[in-house]
Parts: structure tokens; sequence; C-alpha cells
């Protein structure tokens, strides 16, 4: 695999790389996507250009461990209109009008009945919050606070157009086949409406990705997939729980365009390769955040339950509950930035190259430091340098319980100085990797 650029050679990848996903992110931010229905299976077909999509669908009813599949929800229109026929919320000026899974509607009613069908946020009066009630049949409208306190006493006529139905939930997948069939899963979720951070630009990060993948010759099996929240992994991972023993490394990609830190949630297991890998990562790129595992959060939770208890991670910018315009209007394609996607998708390359090329090495001669000046390993006059400092971290900790991550860890020294000592010194038949 062709090795992730430094940060200086590296920067025009990123600024082009965040070019691209904003773009992507534009293109996916107006589709009304759900658990289920035809927004998700428009979002698809947008990325199939991108990358080799296998789409599954999983009929309603399917019982998925303690979980069945939902009826398939569809939206085509929705508003309310006052007495005069004007349409104070229109669906089509913002899909979050809509509570989502809001069942078919069409009535009218007095403001102060209606108002039990009106949601606004707690604290913003100028946003429209996005809200759902995926498994409890309920209908209703979200709106600005500032729009409610705009609306005289009397009657408005209230329409959903809307479907709920037996159907399917939609779920889509790229392989990109390694050397090894042991797999590293990147996964996101696909099941948001117009909301930018949240999580456009998860979708639009892990398409690109597998336009990268594409190219690239790989030590691993690389899988990507894309699901509606909680009930996609449910469904995916019930469907290929014979397999799960192939996956090695995950991350759950979302929020990475906002113009926060990294942040990284470590697995349940904490200290999977995946969490030694992202956390040396981070630690050379500079400003992150570490967090331990907890049983709260996005799908990390279903991949890290106990009875599956796969090493997968979360990596984001400004975890999804805590950046300025959660779940709300406000999460906006002004809230997403190029240069935040850029950097997301780098620090992702990054991430895929160490777990590429992190080894365990054997010491082939152990007792004492090996000669390394008669092999040209070492230089004529002494003194000491970094790349020496490498050669003997590498020979003391090359004794099958190390690897390059580990070792990089321990000396303090870079990933890739650690890996270029590994290589100098199994060239010199001093290592063999295990």
């Amino acid at each position: 695999m062709a090795e992730a650029p430094t940060a200086s050679v590296s920067a025009p990848i990123a600024e082009v790389a965040g070019l691209e996903l904003c773009e992507l992110v534009r293109e996916l931010y107006p589709i009304c996507r759900s658990i289920s229905g035809d927004g998700v299976r428009q979002t698809f077909e947008r990325l199939a250009p991108l990358l080799p999509l296998t789409v599954t669908e999983v009929p309603s009813g399917t019982a998925v461990f303690d979980w069945t599949v939902p009826r398939e929800w569809n939206i085509r229109d929705a508003w309310i209109a006052d007495s005069d026929g004007n349409r104070v919320v229109d669906f089509h000026a913002s899909n979050l009008h809509v509570l989502g899974y809001s069942l078919p509607v069409r009535k009218t009613l007095p403001l102060h009945e209606l108002r039990e069908h009106l949601f606004t946020h707690p604290t913003e009066p100028d946003w429209i919050p996005f809200r759902t009630s995926y498994y409890n049949e309920n209908w209703g409208f979200c709106l600005s606070q500032r729009q409610l306190d705009g609306l005289p006493e009397g009657d408005y006529e209230v329409c959903i157009d809307s479907s709920l139905a037996d159907g399917s939930i939609t779920y889509a997948e790229a392989v990109f086949p390694g050397e090894l069939e042991d797999e590293v899963l990147i996964t996101t979720y696909s099941c948001h409406p117009s909301l930018a951070n949240d999580n456009c630009s998860g979708i639009a990060l892990v398409a690109l990705l597998g336009k990268y993948l594409s190219g690239s010759s790989l030590r691993y099996t690389y899988r990507l997939l894309f699901s509606p929240g909680s009930i996609g992994p449910i469904s995916w991972l019930a469907a290929n729980e014979g397999r799960l023993e192939r996956i090695k490394h995950g991350l759950v990609a979302s929020c990475l365009g906002d113009p926060g830190r990294p942040t990284y949630k470590r697995s349940r297991r904490g200290d999977a390769e995946i969490d030694r890998a992202v956390e040396l990562v981070l630690r050379e790129r500079g400003d992150h955040e570490i967090r331990p595992f907890t049983p709260l959060g996005g799908d990390e939770r279903q991949f890290c339950s106990p009875g599956i208890d796969l090493p997968v991670g979360a990596l984001s910018r400004t975890p999804a509950n805590e950046f300025h315009g959660y779940h709300s209007s406000a999460d906006d394609l002004e809230l997403v930035q190029p240069a935040a996607l850029g950097d997301s998708f780098e620090l992702y390359l990054a991430v895929i190259d160490v777990l590429e090329r992190n080894r365990s090495y054997e010491n082939l001669n152990p007792k004492g430091e090996p000669q390394l000046g008669k092999r040209g390993l070492y230089r004529a006059i002494a003194g000491g340098t970094s790349e020496e400092e490498a050669l003997l971290w590498v020979l003391n900790l090359s004794d099958g319980e190390h690897d390059l991550i580990g070792i990089s860890a321990r000396s303090g020294l870079p990933f890739r100085a650690i890996r270029e000592a590994a290589e100098a010194l199994e060239g010199a038949a001093l290592l063999r990797p295990l």
C-alpha cells in the first residue's frame, strides 16, 4: 500500500480531498433519509460511482437478535396551512420539519390541539430540531420556537403525505480484498436527513476512502458499511455472525466536518490494536482527545456489545451530541468545512497506513547487541542519531511480544522511524517477521 503522506507533503491531498468531500456533502444534504425508505436508496445510488456497493434489503418483520425490522417509511410532502391556505410550515423548505416516521394524516384542527404535535428546540429559538418516532407510532411537525410564537390562534390544516408499510431496511457495503482474509471494518450511519456534519460528513468520507482503497495494494481486506443507525448494524451482525472472527480492526466514522479537534473513543476492549494505532497517529498529529469506552453513543454500542465484542472504536471530530447545532437545522452546510473534512480524511489514511504496516518481529541475534557498524547500519563516528536510536529500540523489543506500534509508543519515536528501522534490520538478516 502506498505510504500515507507526511504532514508537509500531504497538504495538497488534504486540500483536494476536503473540496471533494465538501461537494459530496452538498449533494447528499438535501436527501430525506431515515432508517428505511427511498432516501437511503437514493443516497446509495449517488455513492455507487465511487465504490463497488452491494446493497442488501432486510424485510420488515425479520427478527435480528432481540429486534424486529420495522416497517418501511416514505414521505412525499407535508405542511401546516393557515385559514388562508398559506403554508406556515413546509416539508419542502426543510425536511427536518416533519417528525421522522410520522404516520400519514390530513385534518383541520385548532392551534391548541395542534400544539401536542409540534416540537421546538429547548434552548435555541431559531433552530428547527431533528426529532423521530421510529418505534412509537405518532405524527408531528418540528419548527423553530420563533415560528411557533408567531402563529395566531385559529384553525390549521395539517397534511403529512407519508406511508408506513411492510418493506425493508437497506444497507450497503463495499469490500476491497487484500492479501489476508482478515478484515478492517469502517462503518457509518446513513439514516439522518438534512444534517451536514451528523452524518453527511461520515457518509462522504467513507465513500471517498473506498475510492482511495480501490487503487491500493492492501494487506488487509477492507469492508466499508453504510447502514441505518442501530437497526442497521444489528441486522448486519445477525446476518454475518458466522464470519465475525475475520474482523480484526474497526472504526465508526461520524461527525467529521466540524472544526473541533479529533476525538477517539476506544473499543470495549480498550487496548485493541485499533485503539493503539489511532492513539499513536493522534499523538503524532497534535491536539486531540482520547476517551474510554462507554455503552453510550453511536453504532460502536452494537459492535462492542458483550456477545459480539469486536475491536471497534469511534473516530470523529467533536462527538455527535457535543457540537454546536447538533440534531437541528444549525447542522447545515456552513458548519462543515473543507479543511476539517480534508484533515479527517488524512487522519483515516494515516490510521490505515499504520494498520497495514504494523508487524511483530523476532530478533535473530538477541544475545547482546549485534554489531551494526559492520553491517553499515551505524555511523563510523559514534555520537548517536534518532535513526540509530530507532534501530536499538527495535532490536531490544523484537521479542515476539511487542509490535511496531508498541515500540513506537514506548520509545516516543515516530512510527515511520520505527518501521524504517525494522525494515533495515530485516534487510540485514537481524530480524524475522512473525
